[in-house]
């Protein structure tokens, strides 16, 4: 594997979150998009440590509730997470947008490209966080469910054999009317599944109305992993059970040691 050396970084200071975690904010300077992105390494624990990617959804952050939470957990087992913020949300934007705006922006620079770029600026992140000893260049980790599904499989190929397991979920090669058809990429996300050979766990919400279920089932089964699972719930897109987080955890601190 080969890591890139030479990003231009600016940090913010370093503060204790919970006893568990510590957290620092960095801009990568590359090209005419800086990537913003937050880091939480465990207490107590010099790196490098285990690094778990974590992306968010549509209309959040890298600072959103779920990715806060999970990145507590994440560091509670002595594993560092890093998140940045997705194409046209978060500090890339002035101001947030209404899932209209940026779907429509996405399309407009053509999903493809966007799926690329948000690929290369994740690996760069990686690369920021191995070149300064924060994370194991060896066991990496990848979770993000709907968006961070459709702009996480890029990334999981991109981490090569490096990745040792991903969280996937919340997203399909079919999707509802009211989504901008130009965000569809359906072959892409196929054929990106089929290279990811790590061990898989995949979240299903059996009622989803923006990704309808066999579009879904037909993405898990593209993943060329030996080792996947598929946890299926009642309910619609946005419903999480309360024991849906401790299976991923579990399935995490199972994979990255």
């Amino acid at each position: 594997m080969s890591f890139r050396k030479g990003h231009q970084v600016d940090w913010a200071g370093e503060h204790r979150t919970s006893e568990h975690a510590a957290e620092r904010s960095f801009v990568i300077r590359r090209g005419p998009s800086p990537v913003p992105g937050t880091v939480w390494t465990p207490v107590g624990r010099p790196g490098p440590v285990p690094l778990v990617l974590l992306g968010h959804g549509g209309s959040g952050h890298r600072r959103s509730d779920r990715i806060l939470t999970t990145a507590e957990r994440v560091t509670r087992s002595g594993h560092a997470a890093v998140a940045i913020d997705g194409p046209f949300h978060g500090d890339r934007v002035p101001s947030p947008l209404t899932p209209p705006g940026y779907q429509a922006l996405i399309a407009a620079e053509g999903v493809d490209r966007v799926l690329d770029r948000m690929a290369d600026d994740w690996l760069a992140a990686r690369d920021v966080l191995v070149g300064t000893g924060v994370a194991d260049p060896e066991r990496q980790a990848y979770v993000g469910l709907s968006m961070g599904t459709r702009f996480g499989l890029a990334a999981a190929v991109g981490l090569g054999e490096s990745l040792r397991c991903a969280v996937f979920g919340k997203f399909g090669v079919q999707s509802a009317p009211d989504l901008d058809p130009g965000l569809q990429s359906p072959d892409r996300a196929l054929q990106d599944a089929a290279r990811i050979t790590a061990p898989v766990l995949f979240h299903l919400q059996w009622d989803d109305g923006l990704f309808p279920r066999q579009g879904q089932l037909d993405l898990f089964d593209a993943f060329a992993s030996p080792d996947k699972e598929l946890h299926a719930f009642p309910g619609p897109h946005g419903h999480t059970p309360p024991r849906a987080p401790d299976l991923r955890h579990a399935f995490l601190d199972r994979h990255l040691g």
